[in-house]
């Protein structure tokens, strides 16, 4: 049968019909995916302007003490407002020896769980237990652990003291980077449990019927095939380490000298802030606390720049 003027009209115009609610539909998915993308490069371009916000008002706010001190601020051993000497030798040192130490603490406790609960209990209530316990150590404030330091770590901590001969202080440097050791371990742990229950299970087949252990499993290829995110979340907690303040300052005992052991009392860049920025009433005694923010600022980027490069590095490696 012949087809007539107005059946052929109606398809034609259905096919026109189609063929344009298919452009709309890939005009509209197009231009969200380029909203999209320009959200993305807005929120990247505003990151940046923000850091350098920060880092340009650091400088700014730093200049007389700068312009004072010169270089002889970064190697200075003595902090004494009242006669107008400013050294950040010690907060330096304590910073980095109380971060360092702390992740030497947190790390073997941080990979044990990682393994524990991505390859051994990956789910189940005893994976649900203990990965909750773990998140619930990111949340509690700096302030109840530091608490808790004074109550249980300072006297632990004395008892060594008495033991090995050295000053009964009970806080030091010894005390934060314990208390610090347990701040960070839920940032490196979270992290490297992620990347270990990712590693393909054909590898880990393959390994198995080769004849290999679960512990040479473990060692030869979980842990060399995850390592560039084991070493991402040691870089994340030690960022987490570097700027903690509160607790710290609870009991790291605040003493503005060059710390001679871990057991001597010291301080950090951040707890001298906290500690004197309230009570600064000179100008350049204010600038330098401002610079002590800016030498942590240098410091942090520094670390995590560094970090960066050496993860990069790993898994192109891999």
């Amino acid at each position: 049968m012949a087809t007539t003027y107005a059946e052929t009209r109606i398809s034609t115009a259905g096919a026109f019909g189609r063929a344009y609610s298919k452009s709309v539909h890939m005009s509209r998915t197009l231009l969200s995916e380029g909203s999209f993308r320009k959200l993305l490069h807005v929120s990247g371009i505003a990151v940046v302007l923000l850091l350098s916000a920060i880092l340009v008002s650091l400088i700014v706010f730093s200049v007389p003490a700068i312009r004072q001190l010169g270089f002889s601020f970064l190697i200075g051993r003595v902090w004494n407002p009242v006669s107008g000497v400013f050294g950040a030798l010690p907060f330096l040192v304590g910073t980095l020896v109380t971060s360092l130490l702390a992740l030497l603490i947190s790390i073997f406790f941080s990979l044990a769980i990682a393994i524990f609960l991505g390859e051994y209990f990956r789910s189940g209530i005893i994976s649900t237990l203990i990965r909750g316990a773990v998140e619930l150590l990111a949340g509690i404030p700096s302030v109840i652990y530091g608490f808790w330091g004074l109550a249980f770590f300072v006297p632990a901590v004395r008892v060594i003291e008495m033991k090995v001969g050295a000053a009964p202080y009970g806080v030091g440097i010894l005390t934060a980077s314990l208390i610090l050791s347990i701040m960070i371990i839920p940032y490196s742990a979270g992290l490297a449990r992620e990347v270990i229950s990712l590693v393909p299970s054909d590898l880990k087949e393959a390994a198995l019927s080769l004849g290999a252990t679960r512990s040479e499993v473990i060692r030869k290829v979980i842990l060399p095939y995850a390592r560039s995110g084991i070493l991402a979340g040691v870089l994340l907690s030690l960022g987490r380490a570097l700027g903690e303040t509160m607790a710290v300052t609870m009991v790291i005992g605040n003493a503005n000298n060059l710390p001679k052991s871990i057991f001597a009392p010291g301080n950090t860049m951040a707890s001298i802030i906290a500690n004197e920025f309230t009570e600064a009433t000179g100008k350049v005694y204010l600038a330098s606390l401002v610079e002590i923010a800016l030498v942590l600022f240098v410091v942090t980027a520094i670390i995590n720049i560094a970090g960066r490069i050496i993860i990069t590095r790993w898994s192109v490696e891999k």
